[in-house]
């Protein structure tokens, strides 16, 4: 999609049109807070002309009709809108059975766990948990964390050391990036799912630092192009050359594979991974995630040396239950039906797009990656979908690359074709009016 040339606008509706947060993040001076006004002042643009659709908030339960606002308080939509920007991809979040048990966990445990897992913070329900996560894995054990990324960067900053070398996927979420660059200098990135390129930096390391640890790190299903790996060559790779291997399961654990194992299930590898960790916040309706392995003592060393859980308070007793609860959907008969519809309104919203022109990334998941182009139709596209009542999450650079700004839409279990295809048939209209140039910011 192309656009007129923007030369004759003016500098603030290029600037809003334009630019990044990455453009932000060395601005000189000496006053630390005031190094940040010209962020600011670049997003309150962008926020009046309604090209700013991020921390947007809800009033009500997150289902696929919900009620948003932009972060001034300015409503999107005329009313409750169609929601494609949530992460509850079995629609748990308001399920009877995980309402219920959240109630009866108040009820018996209060709403706090006043203490680090460490000292007093676990409760009995947590620590079945880590039973119950474990077992469906195939592992033999699982350390559950306050949060998902909390439990990725504090894992991979526990096993790894400064002589130790990572070799990550480049795609890598921001969490286990974060946590290899904070443990060590020797960070190595391959191309995406490219099981050649990490075994040629895998053989490379291992003849230059004959004792060195190495990490190998992947994703099951990344969250920006819903591709997979081969998790079966990762493996392999890793142990042909002494490494160990750590696969983030955050976004298909419980949302696909027959029983909610995920791409693990898929790739029949439950149970055969050195290392998995992963978030709840996805599919089983709660905050929090968990490190699970068949190594005995990597519980311990988490509990004791792992920042994130070691010195801050434990998962709550009400998360806990929530997550019971969304784990006997996912294992039921039910859990299979929603992973089923899921799927369907997937490929139902992946064809529209591509038949409306839009480039769709990897494989049909709760995850449609749609692919807009220029930040400046990006924008122009998503202002238009939220003002017409249709939310959506738009992923500009440095997140991806810069041409390639794109919404993450998340399908849920409760959406209908009916919602989906009054999506498309917006977007439609929306593409063409953005063409045409018959939007304007003012």
């Amino acid at each position: 999609m192309s656009r007129p040339d923007p030369s004759g606008r003016s500098a603030v509706i290029r600037a809003a049109l334009g630019g990044s947060v990455a453009d932000f993040r060395d601005v000189p001076g000496t006053d630390l807070l005031d190094r940040w006004i010209p962020q600011y002042e670049w997003l309150e643009g962008r926020l009046a002309h309604q090209v700013d659709p991020y921390s947007k908030y809800t009033t009500g339960r997150i289902t696929t009709v919900t009620e948003a606002f932009d972060r001034s308080g300015r409503r999107l939509g005329l009313g409750p809108s169609v929601n494609f920007a949530s992460q509850d991809y079995l629609s748990l979040a308001s399920h009877p059975h995980v309402l219920a048990a959240a109630h009866d966990a108040v009820e018996r445990y209060g709403v706090h766990s006043a203490g680090s897992a460490a000292l007093m913070g676990s409760t009995q329900l947590s620590v079945r948990l880590e039973q119950r996560v474990a077992a469906h894995l195939g592992l033999a054990d699982c350390t559950v964390f306050p949060t998902g990324w909390g439990a990725g960067y504090g894992v991979v900053r526990t096993l790894v050391r400064a002589t130790d070398h990572v070799v990550m996927d480049a795609l890598s979420h921001a969490c286990l990036q974060e946590g290899a660059r904070s443990a060590t200098r020797n960070v190595h990135l391959f191309p995406n799912n490219d099981v050649d390129g990490a075994r040629r930096r895998l053989s490379r390391i291992r003849q230059e630092h004959p004792d060195a640890g190495i990490l190998l790190i992947t994703e099951k299903l990344f969250s920006m192009d819903s591709t997979a790996p081969d998790l079966q060559a990762m493996q392999r790779a890793a142990d042909e050359h002494g490494a160990t291997l750590l696969v983030d399961v955050a976004h298909d654990y419980g949302s696909l594979g027959d029983s909610g194992g995920g791409t693990l299930e898929r790739q029949d590898m439950l149970g055969r991974v050195d290392v998995v960790m992963g978030s709840f916040s996805k599919t089983f309706a709660s905050n929090g995630g968990f490190v699970a392995t068949n190594h005995p003592a990597l519980k311990l060393a988490l509990r004791y040396n792992c920042g994130p859980l070691t010195f801050t308070n434990a998962l709550s007793p009400v998360q806990a239950a929530c997550v019971h609860a969304a784990l006997d959907i996912v294992q039921s008969a039910e859990g299979r039906k929603r992973r089923e519809r899921v799927l369907r309104s997937s490929e139902q919203l992946r064809a529209g797009l591509t038949t409306l022109g839009v480039e769709v990334l990897g494989e049909a998941s709760a995850i449609v990656p749609a692919v807009l182009g220029s930040v400046a139709d990006a924008r122009l596209l998503t202002r238009a979908m939220q003002q017409e009542g249709f939310l959506v999450n738009l992923v500009e650079f440095p997140a991806v690359s810069r041409f390639a700004s794109r919404w993450r839409l998340q399908v849920m279990a409760d959406h209908t074709p009916a919602q989906i295809e009054a999506f498309l048939t917006y977007l439609g209209r929306a593409q063409a009016a953005v063409h045409t140039s018959e939007v304007s910011l003012v």
